[in-house]
């Protein structure tokens, strides 16, 4: 399959590069899969859509039995990733000609970042960062295992001087807004570029670690939101998977089938894994919050001779899951979901869940009735 395919123009006023005034606030586009057809709604109308029978004609997302569905939400927070620095030795330039994301921590001084203009950056080069810090681009380091060139061209090791934590990363670094929004981040951004159920201590089995791009489905949840859905019968769990920034890398292969995924942490509790293995038992729906918990919850799946069709493993692990076209979903049954960038693999994964042509038809609406795109935009809800 070409990556062609997975391309469309957008009109660059569609990028939301603000968040609504309002957490919450944003318009649903909702997509029946079965019959086509679309429907104009607001993301806070969730829980009459979800809940009410007499909606089924619009999203279908009960049993047979009209149990509601079970929504899976990714708590992983975001970390202040991003940071400014200055190579060392070139006075001439200005502060932050150089900026590294923080992707994970392979050892107490040494992370594995993306950065512009990689090529470029080799190892011994040193920078000077915020609060007087400084590190040094070294080789990858002997416990990382080697990947192929094409996964490695966008990413360094840097070595710091001294360890950083979050403590430090909080004081100095910046929130890892999108590539597509063309602005530094603000001081509402470290509100509202993060989930409002992002736990701190999420995915604690998985060692330091945290989001380096916010799971953004996830955005639109209000506390009062969360609320009103439980009052509607509607059950939540919480899964973790620590977003690289490999999710924003785009396919740079002819074809999809060349192209390689990056690697994300995830972890399921018990607790999760049972709730979820018994909605499915009981022919409850599974609503996946964003792309990254659909990650986890097929990352998860697993046969099983009690189970029909398989169950949610409980655990940690680490996925490089590429879903596309032609992949048969096991866990997840409804889509909520951002609109996505054109040839993205999150909008591959999109195109699997919908068909490609649907759901190609339903971003050409989405810019014709003048909604709002990627991280900060609006929502979609496929069902």
């Amino acid at each position: 399959m070409k990556t062609a395919d997975f391309y469309f123009e957008l009109p660059e006023d569609r990028i939301a590069c603000y968040p609504p005034a309002e957490r919450g606030k944003s318009r649903l586009l909702v997509l029946n899969r079965a019959s086509g057809k679309r429907f104009h709604r607001m993301v806070e109308d969730l829980p009459d859509i979800l809940a009410a029978p007499e909606l089924n004609g619009t999203c279908n997302a009960s049993s047979r039995s009209g149990e509601p569905p079970l929504l899976v939400f990714n708590n992983s927070r975001v970390r202040k990733a991003r940071l400014k620095a200055v190579p060392l030795g070139r006075a001439d330039r200005p502060a932050g000609s150089a900026e590294f994301l923080l992707l994970n921590r392979i050892d107490s001084h040494t992370w594995r970042t993306m950065t512009k203009r990689a090529k470029r950056k080799r190892p011994g080069n040193r920078y000077r960062f915020e609060g007087g810090l400084e590190g040094e681009i070294v080789e990858r380091p002997d416990s990382v295992s080697a990947v192929p060139a094409q996964a490695e061209s966008e990413f360094r090791f840097l070595r710091f001087d001294v360890p950083i934590d979050d403590t430090w990363l909080d004081l100095y670094g910046h929130i890892p807004l999108p590539p597509y929004i063309k602005r530094d981040d603000e001081s509402a951004d470290s509100e509202r570029y993060q989930t409002v159920y992002a736990d701190r201590a999420a995915g604690a089995g998985l060692g330091p670690g945290a989001s380096a791009a916010a799971p953004t489905a996830g955005l639109h949840f209000t506390k009062g939101l969360l609320t009103r859905l439980e009052r509607a019968g509607l059950e939540s769990v919480f899964v973790t998977l620590h977003v690289g920034l490999g999710t924003f890398l785009p396919v740079r292969t002819e074809t999809i089938e060349d192209h390689l995924m990056h690697e994300e942490a995830y972890s399921v509790s018990e607790e999760a894994a049972r709730r979820i293995n018994a909605a499915k038992a009981s022919g409850r729906k599974i609503i996946a919050v964003g792309t990254t918990s659909v990650r986890v919850l097929e990352s998860a799946w697993q046969a099983d001779a009690v189970f029909s069709g398989g169950k949610i493993q409980a655990g940690e692990g680490v996925t490089s899951i590429f879903i596309y076209p032609g992949y048969s979903f096991k866990a997840a049954d409804v889509l909520f979901t951002n609109f996505h960038t054109p040839g993205s693999t999150l909008l591959m994964l999109a195109a699997a869940f919908a068909g490609r042509e649907l759901i190609l038809e339903t971003y050409a609406e989405a810019i014709r009735e003048g909604y709002r795109f990627f991280s900060y935009g609006d929502a979609m809800l496929i069902c």
